[in-house]
Parts: C-alpha cells; structure tokens; sequence
C-alpha cells in the first residue's frame, strides 16, 4: 500500500475516533456543568430556568424558600425584576 493509501486509512480511522471524543467531552461538559438542572434537588437555590438575552445577558427563574425570583443577570450586575410567592406558576 502507498503512502497516501496509509494516510487516507489512518485519516478515515482517527476522524470519527477525534470527533466522537469532541462530542464526548461536550456532553459530559453540559451533564456536570455547576448550576445547571441536574443534582438540585438538595440546595436551598435552585435555577429553574434561564432564557439567553443578547449576547452577554440572560434571564434567570430562581426559587429560595419557597419564593420564584425574576432575574436579569448580566456580566457586570445581577437584578432582580419580579418576585413570586406562588411556587405553582
């Protein structure tokens, strides 16, 4: 076999090897990423969700004993908007 036979078998090999391994870290990345929804269920803060704003900003549902909290947070400040007593919104 030639040297570009080699080199296309080598190529046609690590490819998907390379990009399986991406996709892998990717993903493990966004299961144990901090604050996301997985592995809550104990913390006295919760993120229930967050809704991307721009670029740099984001709104982010917070509950805190029993209250849902509206938040603005971008990169230099975090507000908050509105405040909720009633967790069953």
């Amino acid at each position: 076999m030639s040297a570009l036979g080699w080199y296309f078998l080598k190529l046609i090999i690590m490819l998907p090897l390379v990009g399986g391994l991406a996709f892998g870290c990717l993903w493990l990345y966004r299961k144990y990423q901090p604050g996301m929804l997985g592995g809550q269920a104990n913390r006295s803060v919760k993120l229930l969700d967050a809704l991307p704003m721009g670029t740099v900003g984001k709104l982010a549902v917070v509950e805190f004993e029993g209250k849902r909290l509206l938040l603005s947070v971008t990169r230099g400040q975090i507000q908050k908007i509105a405040e909720s007593d009633d967790a069953h919104v």
